[in-house]
């Protein structure tokens, strides 16, 4: 009888453990990082690609888990009746019921999770090869359980499909991002970097590209010793080429070519002909994306594109150094003009140009302008004001107090903007 009482609550003790390794396996499981997984997996960990293998399919790991869980939780507390009715008569089914509730609850449920979401892709990388026969061997039932489950759920009009997008795994990055701690101005520029790589697939260039009225452009039929003085006192090494009119760009003419020409020709300028030293422009349209661009840039080996609109009107031109700035901010070289038109103001808010891209504040303050309806700070007060405004009137929106500074006919050239405190901090300001 003592033989019989000692194998029960053996065998009791064993599917108490069996219970906890289900229970952590499954937090282990679904909390583990799946891309530190899937770079350990990369870098040959055989555990790492057993526990991918699992996870593509996880309807079928997390039935078979929890089937084992349920027969060997069951399993214990039939045993456990059994013993303690033998033990105590019809009232063991209560003492039972109470213990192998609080044992269940502390050691198969509570302390394995605890462990297992503290240390997840541990947990998980050492259970994946015992799941995988578990898997496997309750493949059958985990089937047939699923079958039917779907069955249920499409009799209520539920289908299930599974969220594998790109634009998903793209949130689950840039939150990843977001939660990256530290403060200063080392690791907000660290999370700007990141979040501007993600964005490249997402950004055109029409919200990064410089406007034609900034653009330093060189008329073709002037003669060549005025062209020659103007790339030589420009800071730039590339400029596109016009004639007639600059909606027609016949060239991008570099600075190293002209000056190779003026070379060839032996200071002898009154044969130079600039356009046929220019190389042949290249058009792009503005809904191309910054990755497409850059890719491109990569192909052609060239730097500069330029930009047109739907009706063939050239809109401003694009640069290799502009994508980059995108990535890791302002580049500044021996020849440019630091112009930033940002100037932070003791009290926290900021006085930029109206030509200020909204991604360099959002960049460089940490702050979350929107930058879909427009690139530009002035153009996001004209798309929210649905007016131009005037010098002086002020609005309110995306949790910003915009005050205009100076307008230049109808381009707004000057805003003071001025964040504004949440609402909780404001009541506790006032209180």
């Amino acid at each position: 009888m003592e033989d019989v009482v000692l194998l029960t609550l053996g065998a009791i003790l064993i599917l108490l453990i069996l219970s906890a390794f289900f229970s952590g396996s499954e937090t282990a499981l679904t909390a583990a990082s799946r891309l530190r997984l899937y770079q350990l997996e990369r870098g040959g960990n055989n555990r790492a690609r057993i526990v991918n293998q699992l996870r593509e399919r996880k309807e079928r790991l997390i039935g078979a888990i929890l089937l084992g869980n349920n027969l060997v939780n069951i399993l214990a507390s039939a045993m456990a009746t059994s013993l303690l009715i033998g033990w105590f008569g019809e009232t063991g089914v209560i003492y039972a019921t109470l213990v192998m509730t609080a044992l269940v609850l502390i050691f198969s449920e509570v302390l394995p999770k605890t462990y297992a979401i503290h240390n997840a892709t541990r947990t998980a990388l050492w259970v994946a090869p015992v799941l995988r026969w578990v898997v496997r061997a309750f493949a059958p039932v985990t089937h047939a359980i699923q079958w039917i489950v779907a069955g249920t759920l499409r009799i209520f009009g539920v289908r299930i499909i599974a969220d594998r997008s790109l634009a998903t795994m793209t949130e689950e990055l840039l939150g990843a991002i977001e939660m990256r701690g530290g403060k200063g101005a080392t690791p907000r520029q660290e999370r700007a970097m990141l979040r501007s790589i993600l964005d490249l697939a997402s950004v055109t260039v029409s919200e990064i590209l410089i406007h034609r009225k900034s653009v330093f452009m060189v008329n073709a039929d002037e003669p060549p010793a005025e062209i020659l003085t103007q790339v030589l006192s420009s800071n730039h090494t590339r400029f596109p080429l016009w004639q007639d009119t600059q909606d027609n760009i016949v060239g991008v003419l570099h600075a190293k070519a002209m000056l190779r020409a003026v070379h060839e020709h032996k200071g002898d300028l009154e044969g130079l002909n600039p356009a046929e030293i220019a190389s042949p422009p290249w058009f792009i349209p503005e809904s191309t994306t910054l990755l497409s661009q850059l890719q491109a840039f990569r192909q052609r080996h060239e730097h500069m594109a330029l930009v047109v609109d739907e009706y063939g009107a050239l809109l401003g031109i694009v640069t290799l150094e502009d994508i980059l700035e995108e990535i890791v901010g302002e580049i500044s070289d021996e020849h440019d003009v630091t112009i930033s038109g940002i100037w932070p103001q003791p009290d926290g808010s900021v006085v930029a140009r109206g030509t200020t891209t909204l991604r360099d504040l959002n960049r460089e303050f940490d702050w979350r302008l929107p930058d879909e309806p427009a690139a530009t700070v002035a153009g996001l007060l004209l798309h929210e004001a649905r007016q131009i405004p005037d010098v002086g009137q002020t609005f309110e929106f995306h949790g910003f107090r915009f005050e205009i500074l100076r307008r230049y006919r109808n381009q707004v050239t000057s805003v003071h903007i001025v964040p504004l405190a949440p609402p909780a901090r404001k009541e506790k300001a006032s209180a």
